[in-house]
């Protein structure tokens, strides 16, 4: 197919496999998230549907890419065309690679990246405290769906280690014995009176920011930012290290947000008073995250999927594709084991071509569970059965990738503990997280 023909043919698939309501912008500038409110899942749709309908079938580049901006870059993945090579994500520049100074900072969970953001400013390391991320729970409901976010997930493992780690307080403000109004009026009041190396964190909606940008698009999109007062009184300054972004934001935009009846939560610390973590602190952090002998998202969903197949409580295949409709948002906190590899990198002084091989392998499982997804997806439109071995596949793979990264972590574990004259755990495992 030309150029041509495959614009058309995303257009229809929009227009009348997906009936999306956004198309009076459609055109090959259009931007997918900001002007279309694609997010990644409908993304994978298109893909999906180019493939069933036009016989398309998904470029491995669509798994790989990181970015699809605009609908020319979708059209574009069809086309031969020569692709430049990825830059590793902690790798820092080609020069220093992460050994150096610079490195690129990965954000994959908002909790972790507010209270982690005054860490770099003290000159402290906030690296070791994503030990914690990569395995962060979630939950399966009892209906068998993938939640990122759900009221039996607190932030309390995280906040307990924060604060035994760094030494910084981490006081939760909001009260859910208390109405949305009281909240309300104690959060504006730690707004108002913040200090000045101080933090104040809400929980809010996402999906009812529009001005911000939303990746996922997800409905409702519970999200942690850090709030400030602006100059003009109407305003909020709103500052997102999960996202990299910041700036102001009309007040009453924010406090809509804040008030949804699906999220609820906040806090307040100052990292001013930070320190660097002991390294026994260190060492029983990663034994209290580190889960040695299993991945909680392969076995997840392979249970999630099986019970889809076997048709558990009335469930069909139609509605697997909702079932992990979450997994992309729990996916990216994959890149979390770069931080941990960056870590024990920088403290063993490892070599520097080894750890970007381990970053490849981190994107190499980072794609097998985007890939998994997309398979899900096939199950759950096609209705055929066969396509379960597909996903199967996917999952196996997914799952020897991450074991075999968590191999290695370990070794590299030891290794650090011996070097530190700490005895390592036989077999280190969180249990409580």
């Amino acid at each position: 197919m030309t150029r041509e023909d495959v614009f058309d043919a995303v257009r229809t698939v929009l227009n009348e496999h997906m009936a999306h309501p956004h198309m009076q912008g459609f055109a090959p500038e259009a931007r997918l998230n900001e002007d279309l409110y694609l997010d990644s899942v409908l993304i994978l749709q298109i893909f999906l549907n180019l493939e069933l309908e036009y016989g398309l079938s998904m470029p491995e580049e669509a798994i790989a890419r990181q970015e699809l901006d605009t609908v020319e870059d979708l059209v574009a993945l069809y086309v031969p065309k020569t692709v430049a090579p990825p830059f590793p994500m902690t790798g820092g520049t080609t020069d220093e690679g992460v050994h150096g100074e610079a490195y690129y900072d990965i954000k994959v969970h908002c909790f972790v990246s507010c209270v982690s953001d005054g860490l770099k400013r003290r000159g402290l390391d906030q690296r070791p405290f994503y030990f914690g991320v990569w395995d962060a729970r979630f939950t399966v409901s009892d209906r068998f769906q993938l939640l990122y976010h759900s009221p039996e997930i607190t932030q309390d493992f995280l906040r307990d280690w924060f604060q035994q780690l760094y030494r910084v307080p981490v006081r939760e403000w909001y009260d859910p014995g208390k109405s949305k109004g009281e909240n309300l009026a104690t959060l504006v009041d730690l707004v108002e009176n913040r200090p000045e190396t101080g933090s104040v964190m809400v929980m809010l909606d996402m999906f009812h920011l529009p001005e911000r940008e939303n990746k996922f698009n997800q409905n409702p999109f519970p999200h942690y930012l850090m709030l400030q007062k602006a100059a003009d009184p109407a305003k909020w300054f709103v500052h997102d290290p999960d996202y990299r972004w910041e700036g102001e934001i009309e007040r009453e935009k924010v406090i809509h947000a804040i008030m949804q009846p699906t999220v609820g939560g906040g806090y307040v610390f100052d990292n001013d008073a930070a320190r660097a973590p002991a390294a026994e602190d260190l060492k029983a952090y990663f034994e209290a995250c580190f889960i040695a002998h299993r991945n909680p998202i392969a076995d997840a969903v392979r249970g999630i999927v099986a019970a889809h197949l076997e048709g558990r409580g009335g469930l069909t295949l139609a509605d697997l594709a909702p079932a992990v409709r979450e997994l992309p948002v729990i996916t990216i906190r994959k890149y979390a084991y770069e931080h941990g590899f960056a870590f024990f990198w920088r403290a063993l002084k490892l070599p520097a071509a080894e750890f970007e091989t381990w970053c490849e392998e981190i994107e190499a499982l980072v794609q097998a569970l985007k890939g998994l997804h997309y398979a899900c997806m096939k199950l759950s439109q096609t209705d055929d059965r066969a396509e379960a071995g597909q996903v199967f596949e996917r999952l196996d793979e997914a799952d020897r990738l991450e074991r075999k990264l968590k191999g290695r972590l370990g070794e590299v574990f030891d290794l650090w503990c011996e070097k530190h004259r700490l005895a390592p755990a036989m077999q280190p495992k969180r249990a409580t997280a």
